[in-house]
């Protein structure tokens, strides 16, 4: 009689979890941006906003709660209630950078705390140098770099941002003595680096694009796995002799972890779906990002491999928060 009961219990609960799935979603749902309206994060989640509560029949009500690095919103996803009615886009830094930048301060832990639903976009950064220094390709710049030790300033939009850390993996691959110059924001730093203030930035393409097409600033080379659309004939790190040194900005859809993976699975083919319709895509790339859709196991592996080496960089240029 107890293992008829039992039997059935299982049964049932078993029953009920495709039932759940099918009843998903049946209320509006949250979608958190850890970053300011405007920011490249805020234009990604309202470009899927729209997609998203067409395909799943259910308002997306986008919400922006920056502040801390991006830490502040992401927190609030992974403290959410774990039904998938809140979710969020997770990026680069506050996800494998801050963890090696605030340690035990980290008010959320990336790999217990978050369920990673899968990846939106990524954006590579371009390696530029002032048009005044004689150097045209990177093996030049790696040269003159060792020929004047010290001399060489890079600029960043502050520390611990993605562009300070690009700089500092150059530094590290390239064995080279160069000046981090931070700024309060990447505009700030292109000024000054078309002052001639400062002779190296890593940048996303899209704020740099005009200055690169007028003259005044040069592309050395793209920090990503492929060649950029927006500048051909610019080569990737590797292909000019750097491997190793790819820094892509990433942007992927989270919900805290404990969410049903009936419910993640079915986000994961609404977010795929979403990415493949041409007024997403023209909205990505309009804020230079190229659509990254992929499975969660692709994700996990992905911020796996990156919080090891974003610790790594972090320790060997002892980066410390001021």
């Amino acid at each position: 009689m107890k293992l008829s009961i039992l039997a059935a219990g299982l049964l049932a609960f078993a029953t009920a979890l495709p039932a759940a799935a099918q009843d998903y979603p049946a209320r509006p749902i949250r979608l958190i941006a850890p970053f300011a309206a405007g920011s490249t994060v805020d234009i990604l989640a309202r470009a899927l906003a729209i997609p998203l509560s067409q395909q799943l029949k259910q308002t997306v009500v986008v919400e922006n709660r920056g502040g801390a690095g991006g830490n502040i919103g992401v927190d609030l996803v992974a403290k959410a209630a774990k039904d998938g009615y809140t979710i969020g886009i997770g990026t680069t830094g506050p996800m494998t950078v801050n963890p090696a930048l605030y340690g035990d301060k980290m008010p959320f832990d990336t790999q217990k705390d978050l369920a990673l639903i899968g990846l939106i976009a990524s954006s590579p950064n371009v390696l530029l140098v002032d048009p005044a220094i004689p150097v045209k390709t990177l093996p030049e710049l790696v040269a003159y770099a060792k020929a004047h030790p010290g001399q060489l300033n890079f600029a960043s939009s502050g520390i611990g941002s993605t562009n300070h850390l690009a700089g500092e993996l150059f530094r590290s691959l390239a064995k080279v003595n160069i000046v981090h110059v931070p700024y309060k924001g990447n505009q700030d730093a292109v000024t000054d680096m078309l002052a001639h203030r400062v002779q190296m930035l890593f940048s996303g393409v899209p704020p740099v694009l005009g200055f690169i097409k007028s003259g005044q600033l040069r592309p050395i080379a793209i920090a990503g796995p492929a060649p950029s659309a927006a500048l051909p004939g610019v080569p990737t790190v590797a292909q000019a002799g750097l491997p190793g040194a790819e820094v892509v900005a990433w942007y992927g859809l989270i919900a805290p972890a404990g969410t049903p993976p009936a419910v993640v699975d079915r986000l994961n083919r609404e977010l795929t779906l979403a990415l493949d319709r041409p007024e997403v895509r023209a909205q990505l790339a309009a804020a230079g990002a190229d659509p990254s859709p992929g499975a969660p196991a692709a994700f996990d592996k992905l911020v796996a491999s990156e919080l090891v080496l974003w610790k790594r960089v972090i320790a060997d240029a002892n980066i410390k928060m001021e």
